[in-house]
């Protein structure tokens, strides 16, 4: 059977009200891998460190393989019975969205989701009360030329902010932004926590937070994996479930990822 590490990052924040922490399972990359039986060994994972929402950061099939959906989505439908599930696309999702022949087939994926209670976010936010603390999530969809390899053009504060918005509500604010490559303008936005995949962990992994490629061909890539810090915002980016077209991942175990906040009253 395909194999797993949980990692697990807490962070402190001012920002909690009360006394009770927040907990977040975060799912990128699964490329339709299978880990048991109906993916039962990841569920049971996710269910069992009783998160108060999962993350999903998209690539969770690989766009040429249409089967791999059926993995994806008897996952989210089984997670979205007990648990709020937030649904940002990545570029195997947007690629079927956006050619024409395979609108259709993606959409009813979709829409299947949408019934069993995913939330899926175009470039949209939505908001909800977690252990009496507000939180924003925001899915941040980038067109695929932002995908291009190897070089693909940078991404203006500006521009992100023409897709998405600005933070301008009250809460903590989650952002869902499936390429790492822009991190730094996901850091100017504003966002308190980011979340990103699509790296792969690097495939050739050397530590926490250096790796040697990623689908983009970019070698050494900023923001591989592991946590980064700025000022008053984190951002985690996972090595991801699966792997597609290279299978190969070396000290780079396929990873579910779980972020703790925990209440620092210093801060509040």
């Amino acid at each position: 059977m395909n194999t797993f590490r949980k990692k697990i990052y807490e962070i402190q924040t001012g920002k909690l009200k009360g006394n009770r922490e927040v907990k977040f399972a975060v799912l990128t990359d699964l490329h339709g891998v299978e880990f048991g039986e109906n993916n039962q060994a990841l569920l049971e994972e996710i269910k069992g460190e009783h998160p108060d929402a999962v993350l999903v950061l998209g690539d969770m099939f690989v766009r040429s393989l249409i089967s791999t959906m059926e993995a994806a989505e008897v996952l989210l439908t089984n997670l979205a019975k007990e648990l709020p599930v937030y649904y940002a696309l990545g570029n195997h999702e947007f690629a079927l969205l956006e050619k024409e022949e395979y609108r259709d087939t993606y959409l009813a994926y979709e829409r299947r989701l949408t019934c069993e209670g995913v939330c899926f976010l175009h470039n949209e936010h939505t908001a909800m009360e977690i252990q009496g603390t507000d939180f924003v999530f925001y899915g941040l969809e980038l067109p695929m030329k932002f995908y291009k390899k190897p070089r693909s053009p940078v991404l203006s504060l500006t521009e992100m902010e023409n897709l998405i918005g600005v933070p301008h509500m009250d809460g903590i604010h989650v952002l869902l932004a499936h390429n790492p490559k822009y991190a730094n303008t996901y850091f100017s936005w504003g966002a308190d926590l980011i979340f990103s995949g699509h790296y792969h962990g690097g495939i050739l992994r050397f530590s926490e937070h250096l790796g040697l490629a990623c689908p983009q061909y970019l070698l050494f890539p900023p923001y591989c994996c592991g946590d980064f810090h700025e000022g008053g915002s984190h951002m985690f980016v996972s090595a991801g479930l699966g792997e597609h077209t290279i299978p190969v991942r070396i000290h780079n175990p396929r990873e579910l990822l779980m972020v703790v906040l925990k209440p620092d009253h210093k801060k509040s």
